[in-house]
């Protein structure tokens, strides 16, 4: 590293300690939810393969979730593979497959996170089935922040699931279909959710540039704010986390009023 890569760096640090310093942690959100993008553009510009970027990619998680901790947030939600990119060449998706299972363990054997699983399971290969399922029984007691990791997840998916859920529940008790259709409400189908009994997301925070949800939890964040990052996921830093907790508590949410 040379001497202005140096200079840089210190006092990319000492602007965050200062926004950090001045950060109200009565106004941080306790939802996040991150689309973690731009791995492959990432790689591609360092020269380097798809799979190292992915790699890159979950290297920065628990920093990540370790910025979190710090700041009181209670629940993050990570994308880390859409019901989308089941479409991309097996070359790839093998290989992210089996970064993102290491995730999983990673974070299980971590001891500061409550792991749970969201999106369709059975879409998923039966060994990372069995991972998700152990994660999520050996850290159901820890105190720490709920970590949601959105793995074979996509948004109309999770409404999909979550109608046929609430049909099925129905059926079991018994309810007349016509008794159903008049007690269908936004908090019926709210409870058949991936995320059910877990508040909806405060902040979410999109890195690359882009600017879309591309299908994110469309049902909770309805009242969510949103943070467009430029950066790549990989290269996502501390300071741009703390900037994005700042541009949030400075907004007024309404909620629609």
């Amino acid at each position: 590293m040379n001497l202005r890569d140096t200079l840089r760096g210190l006092l990319v640090r000492l602007y965050a300690r200062r926004v950090e310093g001045h950060l109200d942690h009565a106004q941080v959100p306790k939802h996040i939810g991150v689309i973690m993008d731009g791995n492959r553009r990432w790689a591609k510009a360092a020269g380097s393969s798809t799979a190292h970027g992915h790699r890159a990619g979950a290297d920065k998680i628990e920093e990540f979730l370790g910025w979190c901790a710090e700041t009181d947030v209670e629940v993050v939600t990570l994308w880390l593979l859409s019901t989308d990119n089941f479409d991309r060449p097996q070359d790839e998706l093998g290989p992210l497959l089996g970064i993102i299972e290491d995730v999983v363990r990673t974070l299980a054997a971590d001891g500061r996170w409550r792991v749970h699983h969201v999106g369709a399971r059975d879409l998923l290969p039966a060994a990372m089935q069995a991972t998700l399922k152990d994660a999520e029984q050996t850290t159901a007691d820890v105190p720490g922040i709920v970590v949601n990791v959105a793995i074979g997840y996509g948004g109309r998916q999770e409404i999909a699931d979550a109608v046929r859920s609430m049909l099925h529940d129905a059926r079991d008790r018994g309810v007349p279909l016509e008794d159903l259709a008049d007690a269908v409400d936004v908090d019926m189908i709210g409870r058949h959710l991936y995320t059910k009994a877990q508040p909806d997301p405060d902040l979410v925070i999109r890195t690359s540039g882009e600017q879309r949800l591309s299908g994110f939890m469309l049902w909770q964040t309805a009242h969510a704010e949103y943070y467009f990052c430029e950066v790549f996921w990989p290269a996502f830093r501390k300071v741009d986390f703390l900037r994005a907790l700042r541009d949030y508590a400075a907004r007024h949410r309404r909620y629609g009023g």
